[in-house]
């Protein structure tokens, strides 16, 4: 492996050699010292564009060590994330390969069942014209990733945070990282940011201590027990995803900072964003401290937009204006996001680029630059961004956004994929024209960064040939498209719903059981619950069941117990009973019940049960968790279950 000096990368004599040292991958580093420069990688989790001071567009939120990052290297202004939603785009950096090839385009990275190959739905609902893939689930150990790479050249590597690209054998500590903590596999803080928290083994050492800030000290100590050594460290924060809550001293000074006529004016949001900007601090504290900076790379970005659909207290967490849309939407909102580079002898201190970069980009640029090649028939879909970080403007390879769902958010879209080229950015809307043809959207973003008009009437030539661009894409990545849908009903069609926060639904007939098409489709959105005796709707995140029945219950078949199995559940009603069953394998009717627990949901707000059943050893059967669904809906906002000492988690997080 070829090395380059750390001291050279800081002496401002030989930067000018750099020029041609880091050229592209054939380029020979220079022979000395063994030591690279350090590696960290700070991922915001539903961080938004307009969310940070970075761009002027905030006087609510107060971002300063972000902002103190953005002093010591290049801010991005178009800096965007693969895919509006987290786990496409956290796979998209760990390989450098678009979704569109490794399938992973929804945030399933939790759910219980495991898919590899992606691979078109069975069907779809009558309203909508294009049948969906489902997606991939798990990072299949088969892509070589950042971390494996730079673990091969001598680096160090810890991964710090969120991870959702699925638990054990495909977790951090099987994809090239030598450190994960707290180890877990779901889409967000388990329980709560603020402790008591649910990690497991990994437990708060203070009552109410905050995640971020355990993160950040957990990270801080690990840069250094390694500083005399290269390190790569993976900071992929939990902040700013839901659940919604934070320091509460942190929620009064915002709340008392309000400006009713501000779109951004959620406290509680700006508390999180607070407690992720210290963390930074941190982290940049502990670098200089142990005198690291001028030898570490740092790169900060999202995984998606801000999130504008949940109700936080009584607003959304925040809004991406002048941007369009927000998380799980392909309009800029979904996909721009807050981007700095820091690369010591590189970029120039508190410099922009407007040149356009993607989370497809970071792996072959971050080896370009350390003189590092990939591996033999390793292929990016992402290109290095070298000569910008040098302040160059190079003319740059289009970039592409693969989405091929429709999650019930503001300004959705049906199954879609985008192309950049320049200012020009085009959408196609797959099978969403007339007699099954694609539905395109032009739009000039120099002069309606808003997306407000649609040029592909005025410009049908420029259109076709984004358009073009698009399909040698897909068919370059091998991307599983979404199908005409042979059971589209024109008269079950509204297309006044399209952008709609909540579409309507076809409603199924009496006594029959419909899951609402999530962006998965049904195969992902109950994540092997059966819904029974009522309907199953993901709306914002929670599970919301209607009973059709005289009975309504979820069913779920968790295989042998060992005697005992305990199933939490977070839910609100309007009241009623219900209660959990264990019923042994169905070989005879009726099937006989091992155990059963009895519940009541009062009226009001949410809350947890904690709800534990027996069984004889080593039995198989199903759980039945019947629920108060007669008469008015009942919410479930996630499910744990416990049973021979593993715990198994449900978030039913449809736009993660």
């Amino acid at each position: 492996m070829h090395r380059v000096r750390d001291h050279i990368l800081c002496s401002p004599a030989v930067s000018v050699l750099l020029l041609f040292v880091f050229s592209g991958f054939s380029a020979v580093a220079l022979p000395a010292d063994p030591q690279r420069p350090n590696v960290i990688f700070i991922l915001a989790d539903d961080l938004g564009w307009s969310d940070t001071t970075l761009y002027g567009n905030t006087k609510f939120h107060q971002t300063p060590n972000l902002q103190r990052l953005a002093d010591r290297g290049m801010l991005f202004t178009r800096g965007y994330s693969a895919s509006p939603l987290c786990s496409p785009t956290r796979s998209a950096i760990l390989t450098g390969l678009s979704p569109a090839r490794t399938g992973i385009t929804t945030p399933s990275g939790h759910v219980a069942e495991v898919i590899l190959e992606a691979q078109v739905a069975a069907r779809a609902a009558p309203q909508h014209k294009a049948v969906m893939p489902v997606s991939v689930t798990r990072l299949k150990s088969e892509y070589r990733t950042l971390a494996e790479a730079l673990q091969d050249a001598g680096y160090a590597t810890a991964h710090f945070g969120k991870w959702h690209l699925g638990p054990a054998p495909w977790s951090p500590l099987q994809q090239g990282f030598d450190t994960d903590l707290p180890h877990h596999p779901g889409p967000g803080p388990a329980g709560s940011y603020v402790a008591p928290w649910k990690f497991g083994s990994f437990t708060e050492r203070n009552p109410g201590e905050h995640i971020e800030d355990r993160m950040a000290a957990e990270a801080s100590a690990w840069i250094e027990q390694h500083r005399d050594e290269p390190f790569f460290l993976n900071y992929w924060a939990f902040s700013v995803h839901a659940p919604f809550n934070a320091k509460a001293d942190l929620v009064e000074k915002h709340r008392l900072r309000i400006d009713p006529n501000d779109l951004q004016r959620c406290p509680t949001y700006a508390a999180m964003l607070e407690s992720f900007d210290d963390a930074v601090g941190t982290l940049l504290g502990t670098l200089d401290r142990l005198q690291l900076s001028d030898r570490t790379i740092i790169v900060l970005t999202s995984d998606n937009g801000g999130n504008m659909y949940n109700d936080v207290d009584g607003t959304t967490p925040t809004s991406n204006r002048p941007l369009r849309g927000g998380k799980a939407t392909l309009f800029e909102g979904g996909t721009r996001v807050p981007t700095v580079v820091v690369w010591p002898g590189l970029t120039v201190p508190g410099s922009r680029s407007d040149v356009p970069v993607q989370s497809e980009d970071y792996y072959p640029t971050l080896l370009d630059g350390l003189g590092l090649r990939p591996a033999d028939g390793q292929q990016f879909d992402g290109s290095s961004f070298l000569p910008a970080l040098r302040g160059e403007v190079p003319e740059r390879p289009p970039l592409f956004q693969y989405f091929p769902h429709n999650p019930a958010v503001p300004d959705w879209l049906p199954p879609a994929v985008s192309v950049h080229r320049g200012d020009w950015k085009l959408i196609r809307i797959f099978h969403g024209g007339d007699n099954g043809a694609h539905r395109l959207l032009l739009f000039d973003l120099a002069n309606d960064p808003g997306e407000q008009r649609n040029l592909a009437a005025e410009r049908p030539e420029l259109a076709v040939e984004l358009d073009g661009l698009v399909e040698q894409f897909l068919q370059h990545t091998k991307a599983v498209v979404p199908i005409r849908n042979p059971a589209f009903d024109p008269q079950q069609y509204d297309p006044t719903l399209e952008g709609k926060s909540q579409p309507k639904r076809q409603k199924p007939a009496a006594g029959r059981q419909a899951a609402a098409a999530g962006p998965a489709e049904d195969a992902a959105v109950l994540q092997g619950w059966k819904p029974r005796g009522c309907t199953a709707e993901v709306q914002q995140g929670v599970l919301v069941l209607r009973g059709t029945g005289r009975e309504p219950f979820l069913g779920f078949a968790p295989g042998k117990l060992d005697g005992k199995a305990v199933l939490r559940v977070r839910l609100r009603s309007s009241g009623g009973s219900g209660r959990l069953q264990w019923l042994s394998a169905p070989a005879a009717q009726p099937l006989p019940e091992y155990g059963a627990v009895s519940f009541s949901v009062q009226a009001g707000d949410w809350m947890e049960l904690k709800l534990a059943v027996q069984s004889p050893a080593d039995a198989g059967g199903i759980l039945r968790l019947f629920i108060p669904a007669q008469e008015t809906a009942v919410e479930i906002d996630w499910l744990e279950l416990t049973t021979s000492g593993k715990t198994r988690r449900w978030d039913f997080d449809a736009a993660d």
